[in-house]
């Protein structure tokens, strides 16, 4: 099971990038993966080649009306079931005794 963090963005389009998350997020969203969004990138979970068919799908989009496109990639595999996404936080928190505000 992957645990996969990207952030995409195109360059040369303004400060405000809100437009072009939100397509990129529709295109998470329908994947089907379970995703979390973070204000600096999303988290994906799956197996490879569901989480990297997703940042492809990503990409293209943009690519479509965007000449210069930035991708930041992280990936964390670990042969183990799904689940990882909220079971790591989950983890910590156990340790801690008490819940975080993520």
């Amino acid at each position: 099971m992957v645990l996969l963090e990207f952030s995409i963005a195109p360059g040369g389009q303004g400060e405000s990038l809100s437009g072009f998350v939100a397509r990129v997020l529709d295109i998470v969203d329908q994947s089907g993966l379970v995703y979390q969004l973070t204000p600096m990138g999303t988290i994906l979970e799956g197996e490879w080649d569901e989480v990297m068919a997703v940042v492809t799908a990503c990409f293209k989009h943009l690519q479509a009306d965007c000449k210069r496109i930035g991708v930041q990639i992280k990936v964390d595999y670990r042969d183990a079931p799904a689940g990882r996404l909220l079971a790591k936080t989950g983890a910590v928190e156990r340790k801690l005794g008490r819940k975080l505000t993520t």
